[in-house]
């Protein structure tokens, strides 16, 4: 994400805030950690199956606790101390991660046991990433905060890049040594989190639980038409574009390249979000916003269409990164949108809103494809999903005018709040 404005030379000050590094090392170290392993899982997953459906219930069996404790997840995330929320939630995941290790180690020939611990993956995601995005505002001063936003897209990126390629380098010692290295990183990242020291909330805005005060961020996001736009156009366009979930057959059947191979795949749309991340903490984006992330989104789904037909496996390279570039515009204007727009009180169930968009863009997405490889074959399940993408663009710019015309982010905040207000 990059921030709304910032001047070309970006002060050291936030770095030597000690709160910001634990939480921005924490998250990259459970990055890491995940990426690397969805290597081995998919690997594993499809050696045992041979079946694309079973990839897309990977992503399926993850997605569902986000949507089942949606309500749950952001009000625990604004009621109670947020770093202790995420050290549980990641310490669930090192106990998942550890659950793997010792399948694997055992001799593991079912891809049910990975299904149930992706559930437990899935849960711990589900409340650690509302209090994660809760917690920078806590920790960050206002003055630093762009700069800091800027500092954690371009390090989760550069984790996004590495992870699955080390991912696919450890698979050559055996899935174990992927799991082994994946639960160390997710024990100290828990650790990581409870050093973090926040200065204490103020009791006056933590309201009584009722059925109100859980639905508030579902409230706040259907009223502001323009973050609704923003991240249902998001939603939607990675939905039906995201290929991810069967790159383990392009590498394998297609490509060629096996597990060291699918480890670069999956990297390729990192390198072409990091480079954008970089772009745009150095030169955000000023003007003709709405068409920029409409534009943006239209060549995500040409670049899925490209890769789908792709047998070369550099031009597959290229595709992936154009893609993952294409996104990372999308991510710049739909997460600017939440923080800008959202008070603190709320910002745990908004964020947790917004962690159901970005969880069924990515594993329901995975699904989606699974299901659609399934029913029609590997390529075609790809193509349809670029020219769904494509589909999605054209409605949303009519559906949502406002979006599509807006010049600057401060005019579309402006514009949203004017709107809840009605």
């Amino acid at each position: 994400m990059a921030p709304v404005d910032a001047s070309p030379a970006t002060p050291p000050s936030v770095l030597r805030n000690r709160n910001f590094l634990f939480l921005l090392s924490g998250r990259v170290l459970n990055t890491a950690a995940m990426l690397m392993q969805s290597v081995a899982i998919g690997w594993q997953v499809y050696a045992i199956t041979g079946d694309p459906l079973y990839l897309g219930l990977v992503g399926l069996a993850e997605f569902t606790p986000m949507i089942a404790l949606a309500l749950v997840t952001g009000a625990v995330a604004d009621r109670y101390e947020r770093k202790r929320v995420v050290a549980i939630a990641v310490v669930l995941e090192t106990l998942a991660a550890g659950c793997l290790l010792i399948l694997t180690l055992r001799g593991l020939t079912s891809p049910w046991p990975i299904f149930a611990i992706a559930v437990a993956f899935g849960t711990g995601r589900a409340f650690a990433m509302p209090a994660q995005q809760a917690l920078l505002a806590n920790i960050v001063p206002q003055a630093q905060f762009s700069q800091a936003v800027a500092w954690g897209s371009s390090a989760f990126q550069v984790a996004v890049i590495a992870s699955p390629a080390l991912g696919g380098l450890l698979f050559i010692f055996g899935a174990g040594a992927v799991y082994a290295t994946s639960t160390t990183l997710l024990a100290i990242a828990a650790v990581l989190a409870l050093m973090i020291k926040p200065p204490p909330r103020e009791p006056s805005k933590q309201e009584p639980t009722s059925w109100a005060t859980l639905i508030a961020g579902f409230k706040f996001v259907k009223s502001h038409q323009v973050v609704l736009g923003a991240i249902s156009l998001d939603l939607f366009a990675v939905l039906f574009g995201g290929a991810t979930a069967l790159l383990p057959i392009y590498a394998k059947d297609i490509l060629a390249t096996g597990p060291q191979g699918l480890g670069i795949l999956r990297s390729a749309p990192a390198v072409g979000a990091a480079l954008v991340a970089f772009w745009l903490a150095r030169w955000p984006l000023r003007n003709n916003v709405g068409y920029i992330m409409f534009g943006a989104v239209a060549l995500f789904g040409v670049a899925t269409i490209v890769f789908a037909f792709s047998t070369v496996f550099w031009l597959s390279l290229v595709a992936l990164a154009v893609l993952g570039a294409s996104d990372q515009i999308s991510v710049v204007v739909r997460s600017t949108l939440v923080q800008l727009s959202t008070p603190d009180d709320m910002r745990g169930r908004v964020s947790a809103v917004n962690s159901i968009f970005i969880g069924a863009s990515n594993q329901l997405g995975e699904f989606e494809s699974g299901v659609t490889a399934k029913l029609f074959g590997t390529v075609p399940a790809v193509v349809i999903g670029g020219i769904g993408t494509l589909l999605v663009t054209v409605l949303w710019m009519g559906w949502f005018p406002m979006l599509r015309k807006a010049d600057t982010f401060a005019k579309i905040t402006e514009e949203a709040n004017s709107h809840t207000k009605r």
